[in-house]
Parts: structure tokens; C-alpha cells; sequence
């Protein structure tokens, strides 16, 4: 049959217009398996035609994944070679329980769409140009053990909690005993998983957001002796297990108390993505190892009050967090309570009619993550309303040496006649202060700050009215606050007023999320911070870093440190007859940390040396 000519050369033209200009661009990866979380994988391309400031590698998983459903992306103008339209990019990858790909995309400042912006404000890249998809995806090895491991204290002072994640719902256990070659204790984990319809809004049940969050697994170590190094691990023969950690029990006999405290940390991640991700992170997690490294075989615990991971919706990033802090949480109790960023929503059960604070920061998420990656002592909870897990881990206590640690919800119902209330009213009445001397109160939105967050105002108005009687009739030593991302030390506050009476309240917000408004603004000037600083402001601090807690009967010390120099910029110092001391902007020198009474009480491996102020 003899086609019209026509036609014909129509079809030919159509076939020439649709068909690809990068018929040669490939993807190669240097490795198809990574043996665990965090390891890295080097991604290749080449035969870019033309390349662009705008090409653009997407990293996907699952493969599945639609165009736009990306884990996060880099701009091949970030390999030195990329003008040759060849390169490659280095990229640490954690295990989402699922293959990854990579596909590479151009795209033109004509497509830049400034209404389809990240939580940075930056436009998000087009996926209409599709140059080349990675031939082969990236796995992890089988059979390497769980991840994600974290440790937490119970009730019990003779029991430590450890959770992990796994892709499926098998028996898992955990081995432990007081040396590595001796793990003859046996517990066995329970394991929970939440679903995609357990999440109330976007992104966190959207495509865009929702990722397979795996199996929560938890086991308890029991009849722990005080004060002791344990060795344990985690997993299965079949499901493989993970490699041996190690941790120092609770000892109730001692005074001493150690705690490494901070707000608002999240992750960062080796790509852009949809959310705003927290670089600072990685140093805040760098410093505290280095501190423990010079804690020897004495036990400690992390504080972190709120804001964790800044997941907001995006499923991966929990992942990434738990990964990051793994190095930290597997060798110290991780605790927690609950932010914005974890909970809030516009439905939220309770949002009475001055709650306006109250919005999407959550993403999504409702608090369902949180409440499940997590277990903290106690057994707080309030329903969801939804049907999704009850929110969880909303307020506890535990003492440790010297010092009752009290953790509330700012998120949560806290005025009178609530739960919340009659628990910190029973829990701070019933504190032997002959026995423990100091009581530290954490909770993530501050009940003072300096800082421009007007929108939180009628929120500090109720913590002022319900919760500050509270403190102040039972002599709440300390109360620490997450959610301004910076350092601030106020006196001894009793509504406003510095004197003799009232915890000292200091906001630790610093660990890692950089958005900050400005310090409280003139009238006349609303953009320019009041200076100098209010009187009950005694030390402000701008830059990134976390606390140390140390303390003995005698002295509680908290020091700031600063993560650009790993130095202590602040040192807050409280003794058991009530005198409270500040030293800020003291000079250090280094001692060693084993040397043996050489530092201060309140100092880990630093001794003060001038400005005694």
C-alpha cells in the first residue's frame, strides 16, 4: 500500500517536534546497594545538551513516585563540571523502606512559578522537561537491622526504653547485659505503625507528603543495675540485627545529674525540599557527642522541648532527624514534648476562643508521628477526634540526682479545670525538696520572651494567669522554653518582676531553626529592636548552640554553649539556699575532663577563669 506523501512528511515533522533532544543523557549510579542509613551514593550524568543554571536532579522514592512527588532536589550546577553537560553529586541517603531513583529535569525561567514556592520562599523546579531517569535504583542491604534507634526513660528507675523502625511488623527483641559479649537479657518489642488516614490534612496524607513510616518497635530493659554501663542491640536473626550500643543506667543513689537541653533542632538533608530544613542541626548534635565523649561511664539524658524534627507533613524528614540523632539517642535517653510544629492544626480538639496561635504548622500532622515515635514516662494523652492514635507524650515528670524534671504541652488544654493543671499542681506539691533541691519545668512556647512574637501574646496571658501561681508557690527553681529561635536569660520573674521570688526562666530555641523575628521593637520604630535590652533580660544570645544542665545537691549550673566555637557564651548558676549567680561572656580554657575536681560543678570539661559578675 503506498502511503500519500503528504501525510507522510506531516508525521515524519510530528515525530521530529515530540521526540527528546537528550536521547544521549544518562544517569549512572556508583553503587546500587548501601549498607546502611547515611551512607552515601555518588550520582553521574552526561551528554547534557546546552546545560542551564536551572537543570535540576530530582531524588525519588519510591520509583513510583509522580514527577512533582520528589524527596528533594539539587541543581546540577552544583558539580564543578556541569558546564561540559557532565558531572556528578555525592548525596548521604537514609533508608526510607523503599528503592530510590533519580531523574534529571530542565527547566527554563519562563516555567518559574513564583505561586508554587517552598516553606523559604523559593520557587519549586518544574517537571515538564524530563532529560533522563537513573537506569538502575538504589537499595539498601537486607538483613542489617533495625534503625532509628533511640533510647528513653520509663517510670521505673531501674528500666531504660528503646524504640527502632523496621519495614515490617516480625518480632524483634532487644539483647542486653553489661558487657558486649555477654547480652543474655532478653526483651521483646511491641510494635505500633500509623496509616495515611490517621493524618488530618495536608501535606501529611497527600501524595506530596505521605511516605511508608515503617514499624515502631519498643522493648523495655528491666532490673537494671544503678549506675552501670549496659551493651545492647536490637533486631532479629531473621530481620539481621543492629550493631552493639552502649548506655549508663540511672543511678538513684547519686546526686549528681547531667542533662543536655535544647529546643528546636529538626534535620538537615543533603537536598532542597519542600520544607524548610535545619543545617544547624548537624553542629548542635557534633558538640553535645564531643561533651559526651568526656562524661566517661557517668549517666546523662537529652531535653529536647519541641519543634523535633520540622517534618510538618513531609514523612522523609522524620526519617532524616531519627537518623541524625541516632548517634546521640542510642547511647542517652532522648526526651521530648510536644510544639507547634508537631501538633498544631486549624480543627485541633482544644482551641478555645483566645487560642488564635493556633494554626497549620503541623502540617498535617496532628501530633500522630510524635506520638508514636516516642514514649515518655507517664501516661498522658487527650483524643484525637479524628480516629487517628491519641495524641501522646503530653506531660511527665522524673527525677534525676538532684533535680525534678517536669515536661508540659503548651499545645494542649493547660487552664483550670484541665487534666493537664491538676497533674503539674499534684506533680510539683509532691516533690521532696530535702531530697531534691532543684525542680526544672520545660515546655516549648515561653511564658516570657523579648522577642517580636506578638502572635503568641494571649497564649503568655493564660501561662501567666493558670501555670505562673503554680511556680511560684511551689519554688520552681528553672523553666526552660523552646519556640524563639535564640538564647535568652531572664532573672527570678514573678509577673514581670524581677526580685527574690519566681523560677529563673531562660529560653534555649537555638539548636537549629534559623526563622527569628527581631528582638522586642521600639514604639516609635517597629522594625528596630528595643536597646538596650529590658531589665529582666539579663543575656541575649544570637547564635546557634544548646544547654548543659549539671548539678549536685548543692548548685545547679546551666551553661550556654555557642555551636560556632563549641565555648561557653552564658553560665547560669543557682545554689540549694536560693542565690542566683549569671556569668556571661567569661573567658574558658579547656581542662581535663578526667582529671578530677579540676572544673566547677556546673561545667563539663571547662572551667570559668575571669568575669565574675
Amino acid at each position: 500500500m503506498t502511503i500519500p506523501q503528504t501525510p507522510f512528511i506531516f508525521l515524519l515533522l510530528l515525530f521530529a517536534f515530540f521526540t527528546p533532544t537528550h536521547q544521549n543523557v544518562s544517569v549512572s549510579l556508583s553503587k546500587t546497594t548501601l549498607s546502611k542509613s547515611g551512607d552515601s551514593v555518588l550520582i553521574q550524568w552526561s551528554g547534557v545538551d546546552s546545560p542551564s543554571k536551572l537543570d535540576w536532579l530530582g531524588i525519588y522514592s519510591p520509583p513510583s513516585s509522580h514527577h512533582d512527588n520528589f524527596i528533594g532536589y539539587n541543581f546540577l550546577s552544583s558539580s564543578p563540571t556541569w558546564e561540559s553537560g557532565s558531572g556528578s553529586i555525592s548525596l548521604p541517603l537514609v533508608n526510607l523502606r523503599s528503592n530510590y531513583s533519580f531523574r534529571i529535569f530542565r527547566w527554563t525561567e519562563a516555567e518559574v512559578d513564583r505561586n508554587h514556592l517552598d516553606q523559604d520562599h523559593n520557587p519549586l523546579p518544574g517537571t515538564a522537561h524530563l532529560l533522563a531517569t537513573s537506569d538502575d535504583e538504589l537499595t539498601f542491604e537486607s538483613g542489617r537491622g533495625p534503625d532509628q534507634i533511640h533510647l528513653s526513660y520509663t517510670d521505673a528507675d531501674d528500666e531504660m526504653r528503646v524504640m527502632f523502625l523496621t519495614s515490617d511488623a516480625g518480632e524483634r527483641t532487644v539483647r542486653y547485659g553489661p558487657s558486649d559479649d555477654s547480652l543474655d537479657d532478653v526483651a521483646v518489642a511491641h510494635v505500633e505503625r500509623y496509616e495515611r488516614e490517621h493524618m488530618c490534612d495536608s501535606p501529611a496524607n497527600a501524595s506530596i507528603g505521605w511516605r511508608d513510616p515503617g514499624f515502631i518497635h519498643g522493648a523495655v530493659m528491666t532490673r537494671l543495675k544503678k549506675g552501670l554501663r549496659y551493651y545492647y542491640k536490637v533486631g532479629s536473626d531473621n530481620g539481621g540485627w543492629s550493631k552493639t550500643h552502649s548506655f549508663v543506667s540511672r543511678n538513684g543513689d547519686s546526686d549528681e545529674t547531667t542533662a543536655f537541653m535544647f529546643g528546636d533542632m529538626g534535620t538537615a538533608t543533603p537536598y532542597a525540599t519542600f520544607s524548610r530544613t535545619q543545617d544547624e542541626s548537624i553542629s548542635t548534635v557534633k558538640w553535645i557527642l564531643r561533651d559526651i565523649e568526656a562524661l566517661g561511664d557517668k549517666p546523662a539524658f537529652v531535653s529536647h522541648i519541641g519543634d523535633i524534627s520540622y517534618a510538618r507533613g513531609y514523612s522523609w524528614l522524620w526519617d532524616q532527624f531519627f537518623s541524625q540523632i541516632e548517634p546521640l539517642a542510642s547511647k542517652l535517653p532522648y526526651h521530648v514534648c510536644i510544639g507547634n510544629h508537631e501538633y498544631d492544626w486549624t480543627l485541633q480538639p482544644w482551641k478555645p476562643e483566645w487560642a488564635t496561635m493556633y494554626g497549620k504548622d503541623g502540617g498535617g500532622e496532628c501530633g500522630v508521628p510524635y506520638s508514636l515515635k516516642f514514649n515518655m514516662p507517664g501516661n498522658s494523652s487527650e483524643p484525637t477526634g479524628t480516629g487517628a492514635p491519641a495524641t501522646r507524650n503530653l506531660y511527665y515528670s522524673f527525677d534525676v540526682g538532684s533535680v525534678h524534671f517536669v515536661y508540659i504541652s503548651t499545645e494542649t488544654n493547660f487552664v483550670q479545670g484541665s487534666k493537664q493543671l491538676e497533674f503539674i499542681k499534684r506533680d510539683l506539691e509532691g516533690v521532696d525538696r530535702r531530697k531534691i533541691p532543684f525542680v526544672v519545668v520545660q515546655g516549648h512556647r515561653p511564658m516570657y520572651t523579648t522577642s517580636n512574637e506578638r502572635g503568641d501574646a494571649p497564649m503568655r496571658e493564660k501561662m501567666l494567669e493558670h501555670l505562673e501561681p503554680l511556680f511560684v508557690k511551689n519554688n520552681v527553681t528553672l523553666a526552660l522554653w523552646g519556640h524563639v529561635h535564640r538564647y535568652e536569660r531572664f532573672c527570678q520573674l514573678n509577673n514581670y518582676t524581677c526580685g527574690s521570688v519566681g523560677p529563673v526562666h531562660v529560653v534555649i530555641g537555638m539548636a537549629g531553626q534559623d526563622s527569628q523575628p527581631i528582638w522586642e521593637p521600639r514604639p516609635d520604630h517597629l522594625t528596630d529592636p528595643v536597646h538596650p535590652q529590658p531589665e529582666r533580660s539579663l543575656y541575649r544570645g544570637g547564635e546557634f548552640g544548646y544547654t548543659r544542665l549539671v548539678a549536685t545537691k548543692q548548685k545547679l549550673t546551666l551553661s550556654y554553649v555557642g555551636n560556632h566555637d563549641g565555648k561557653v557564651h552564658d553560665t547560669l548558676e543557682i545554689f540549694a539556699s536560693g542565690q542566683v549567680l549569671g556569668v556571661n561572656g567569661a573567658s574558658i580554657k579547656a581542662v581535663d575532663s578526667n582529671s578530677g575536681g579540676a572544673g566547677e560543678p556546673g561545667v563539663i570539661g571547662v572551667v570559668l577563669i575571669t568575669d565574675t559578675n
